[in-house]
């Protein structure tokens, strides 16, 4: 994707979006008695680079999924995408979200050290053409990093990228309570 093409205002409105639901929405992971102090989430910069135009493979079924409160739960599948991160070559589990949606839960080297422990979850824009574009760039923290009472899933096992994708939310510049 040539930066001419990339629409870094929407990236940035659906960022403040987000901010105003974490901060003020009734059904925001953040603890209601640190809404008041919370700042918005942290985010590394906008970056091209990290957006990705990957092969789509339709496929039904369920996976099980780790969760971050030690459970496990089956997923719906939707399919897999394939992307090439670094030269390196992934192959992607694709989840369904509920809403008609699709998302990738991931892991990648920057978890425990700039990005959530746990991975996180990056939704993905299937086409007609058998295509799929992953931005990384859009990549959000699940509930359970802003509060250890949800149970969140985990990256299924595959869903991990070796290099670090340093694009989307981070973890939190300080904590919460």
């Amino acid at each position: 994707m040539s930066p001419s093409e990339y629409d870094r205002g929407a990236l940035l409105a659906e960022r403040a979006d987000r901010d105003e639901f974490l901060s003020d929405h009734y059904a925001s992971p953040i603890p209601e008695d640190a809404r008041a102090t919370f700042g918005g989430a942290t985010y590394y910069d906008p970056d091209e680079r990290f957006v990705f135009a990957g092969s789509f493979s339709p496929a039904t079924g369920t996976v099980r999924v780790p969760s971050s409160s030690g459970s496990e739960s089956r997923y719906r599948t939707v399919g897999s995408v394939q992307v090439s991160v670094d030269g390196r070559p992934y192959t992607l589990t694709v989840l369904d979200d509920g809403d008609g949606g699709a998302f990738v839960p991931f892991g990648d080297a920057t978890n425990g050290r700039g990005t959530y422990g746990g991975g996180r979850y990056v939704a993905i824009e299937i086409h007609d053409n058998g295509t799929a574009t992953v931005d990384f760039n859009r990549a959000v923290n699940p509930y359970c990093a802003y509060d250890e009472e949800y149970s969140c899933p985990l990256p299924p096992p595959g869903n991990t990228i070796a290099v670090p994708v340093e694009a989307g939310e981070r973890i939190l510049r300080e904590p919460l309570v």
